[in-house]
């Protein structure tokens, strides 16, 4: 392999308002799969982050065609993570003039594909 050559198209998805626990139970299911597999999978989840995921896979899709040539029909998913995000603070009124934290959390999450390996 030359230094010039790439081998993967990357996608990544920040500050996405869901749970990484959550987000990560999806992207799980898709990681090593072919890019045709993983997106018949992502629709027909129900999960609320299937919708964040297919669209950064479809996004991570585009990259490797259209900024590599890469050839769309022998792409898999390489490497797929959801990492945590910055927590949003927010706050409710209580009883007695308190207040309670309220953490909502939000993630990034990173998708990269690379042509099948034929050896």
């Amino acid at each position: 392999m030359s230094l010039g050559q790439v081998t993967e198209a990357v996608a990544v998805a920040r500050n996405i308002r869901m749970s990484p626990f959550k987000t990560r139970l999806v992207v799980d299911q898709i990681r090593g799969q072919s890019v045709e597999q993983a997106l018949r999978i992502l629709g027909l989840s129900r999960k609320y982050a299937a919708v964040s995921v297919r669209h950064t896979l479809k996004s991570a899709i585009a990259n490797a065609e259209n900024n590599f040539g890469m050839d769309v029909d022998q792409l898999v998913v390489s490497r797929a993570m959801v990492d945590g995000g910055a927590m949003i603070k927010r706050f409710q009124p209580r009883a007695r003039g308190r207040a309670n934290r309220i953490l909502k959390p939000t993630c990034h999450i990173t998708i990269a594909v690379s042509p099948r390996d034929w050896d």
